[in-house]
């Protein structure tokens, strides 16, 4: 099938930087994208070309509606869309500025995974984000919580994260308990500062509304209408995660994030992390989300230190025995691809 596009000023943007956008299209899709002087030429399978002609019919009602994402931002909203049939750009770009109201820079996912990730939140009150450092689980965690609070589905947000380095004796070091765990807790907070004003965010700790609790004493507590964020899950043990999972309450979302690769803990085989994944995985409400290296989003070479930190601890990997009791099963990853699979 082949069809033809009038050129406007609208649609110009929609090219990208040395015509990315276009390539992105036609690699994804399946077509060729011709670009004239007057006109574009479409050309391919009925399906992929009706895509294209629907891509280009959202920008210009984005750009007539005054809405002019950068080209970054631009190239990661096509990457969404063209990975999925379901996905139009115009509802990307409604869902982004729903999850950006009152906040301070827009909140767009960059890959396909962070996509479901925050889907998984929208629509699950307990999601386990599990991948490599770099791929945005904290980030974009923060982000929800701070846009449900923006809408008044939660009224708190509470942030948790084990202190290892501390042995969970947070008395021996000085300060308030909020000065105890800020070590453990600057990730959040760099989130947190990124995505809100400093003094909107000051004033929230000042009122509780933003709650630091740490991961030692939050036993017996009953977490209500909050979002709770567990950050560095990989680094709780089996019976501290059990006792956070418990505390989840009413009308409240738990987002728990980690890196079984970055375990700290004396005894890798307990973390409390593992011993979630293999035994909720397939619970009813329950979400695990697995990231890969090509959802890294900083630095282009931070893909390339993972990558080759995961080909030497395959090489050099020892068989251990983990027993034969759930808790010691070895990690299932049902979201990650095999070494002879390919990205869908």
């Amino acid at each position: 099938m082949k069809t033809t596009l009038e050129i406007t000023p609208n649609l110009e943007p929609l090219f990208g930087t040395r015509d990315e956008n276009l390539r992105l299209m036609e690699d994804s899709l399946g077509v060729r994208i011709d670009l004239r002087s007057d006109a574009i030429h479409v050309q391919g399978p009925e399906e992929s070309v009706a895509r294209v002609k629907r891509i280009f019919a959202d920008f210009e009602s984005l750009r007539r509606a005054g809405v002019h994402p950068h080209n970054g931002e631009l190239h990661s909203m096509l990457k969404l869309v063209v990975a999925d049939p379901a996905v139009t750009l115009r509802a990307v770009a409604e869902a982004s500025k729903q999850r950006s109201a009152g906040v301070k820079r827009t909140v767009q996912p960059r890959t396909v995974n962070q996509g479901r990730y925050i889907a998984a939140i929208e629509q699950h009150d307990m999601v386990f984000g599990v991948g490599p450092a770099g791929t945005g689980k904290t980030y974009l965690a923060v982000a929800m919580a701070v846009a449900a609070m923006n809408a008044k589905k939660v009224s708190r947000i509470i942030l948790v994260r084990p202190a290892v380095e501390a042995g969970e004796r947070l008395g021996f070091l000085p300060g308030s308990l909020q000065e105890k765990v800020d070590p453990y807790l600057r990730p959040l907070y760099d989130a947190l500062y990124d995505l809100c004003e400093p003094e909107r965010v000051e004033k929230m700790l000042e009122k509780n509304i933003i709650e630091v609790a740490p991961l030692a004493f939050m036993r017996g507590r009953t977490l209500n209408d909050a979002f709770i964020i567990m950050d560095e899950a990989q680094n709780t043990t089996t019976e501290q995660m059990k006792m956070f999972l418990t505390r989840l309450g009413n009308n409240s979302k738990a987002v728990i994030t980690g890196d079984i690769t970055q375990i700290d803990l004396p005894n890798p085989k307990k973390s409390g992390l593992v011993d979630a994944i293999n035994l909720l995985e397939g619970v009813e409400g329950i979400r695990f989300c697995h990231f890969e290296d090509v959802d890294v989003v900083r630095h282009t070479l931070v893909q390339r230190i993972i990558r080759a930190y995961e080909g030497k601890s395959q090489q050099q990997e020892l068989p251990l025995d983990m027993g034969d009791g759930p808790e010691n099963r070895p990690v299932q990853h049902p979201g990650q691809l095999s070494k002879t699979s390919k990205p869908q």
